[in-house]
């Protein structure tokens, strides 16, 4: 069966949304919100990977998800079996809903390695340089990740999930992702029990040490909270967005490669092969002399001196 990708639809409704919310910042004293230099560098971002997305898509999602599917689930007398020795998925609707699951569970671990492995964070940086957080920044996205995120899919395809199926679902990922990157939108109540919602992923955009390496999921929660890395937006916190070593640039180039840049000038610095493999492929921050801090090493000197100085008190200024 052929289905027709979400995201095809997607990018005319991406711009819709961001003009009403921009005219509506606008003319409800939320200047602040859009910078003009800061939207127009990421919408050349996000207009190059429109541009980008399909063409290596073809070639390393659809043909790479399609290969896969073909190896692990070979024909045999005109029913697609399983290496595993049952029959592959077909197109029920419960079978979409798995698939969903799968992705979002996916999603949840292809996004933590683009924050916990700095070569990933490099390419992931991208979308978190922005320091304001709008619909305009959903679509500030990197164009390396588009090359390694269907490896962390293969699976899929790989136990019985149609290709087509997956290339949908993750579609509709990418749809409700995009919609997260907005302040209007307050917190839902009993939906936040479980879904992944606008102010968990205002959390995730945050630079306040609490909140790094926070809320990665796409559409539930439950994996960051499984796994460890949930946060609820603190009212009480005044956000401030955007990462701590910003580019301070909006040259797409410049935003695009400042990390690689920054990671080589590491690797060129150091000696011992362990040293400049930990600066490519350990967590952002790690240093082989102490001189930058891991975030579970912020966080942890941050809770120190919280519990040391409860007298402070961390919270919105008036």
């Amino acid at each position: 069966m052929d289905f027709t990708n979400p995201l095809v639809y997607g990018v005319p409704v991406f711009i819709a949304f961001i003009l009403v919310e921009l005219t509506y910042s606008k003319t409800h004293g939320d200047d602040h919100l859009y910078d003009w230099k800061d939207l127009a560098a990421s919408g050349f971002m996000g207009i190059g990977s429109a541009i980008l997305g399909p063409l290596f898509k073809v070639v390393f999602a659809i043909v790479l998800f399609k290969a896969t599917y073909a190896f692990f689930n070979p024909e045999i007398d005109g029913v697609r079996q399983n290496l595993l020795g049952y029959e592959s998925f077909g197109y029920a609707w419960y079978v979409w809903i798995l698939c969903q699951l799968a992705d979002d569970f996916t999603y949840y671990w292809f996004h933590r390695a683009n924050h916990e492995i700095r070569i990933l964070w490099a390419a992931h940086i991208v979308h978190h340089s922005s320091d304001n957080f709008n619909l305009g920044t959903a679509v500030r996205n990197g164009w390396f990740t588009i090359l390694y995120k269907p490896l962390f899919y293969m699976w899929m395809p790989a136990i019985g999930f149609p290709p087509e199926m997956v290339v949908v679902c993750l579609g509709i990922e990418a749809l409700w992702q995009f919609q997260l990157h907005s302040v209007y939108i307050p917190k839902l109540g009993f939906l936040e029990k479980f879904l992944n919602t606008h102010t968990m992923h205002q959390v995730h955009h945050a630079q306040n040490v609490e909140y790094l390496d926070k809320n990665h999921g796409g559409f539930l929660n439950i994996f960051d909270k499984v796994f460890g890395t949930w946060k609820e937006l603190d009212d009480d916190i005044d956000v401030k967005y955007g990462v701590i070593h910003s580019p301070n640039s909006y040259n797409p180039v410049v935003i695009l490669t400042h990390e690689f840049k920054d990671i080589w000038n590491d690797v060129k610095k150091v000696d011992k092969l362990s040293h400049k493999l930990m600066y490519i492929f350990g967590p952002p921050g790690w240093s082989h002399d102490g001189s930058t801090l891991t975030v579970k090493q912020q966080q942890k000197l941050f809770e120190e001196h919280r519990e040391a100085h409860p007298e402070l008190v961390y919270q919105r200024p008036n």
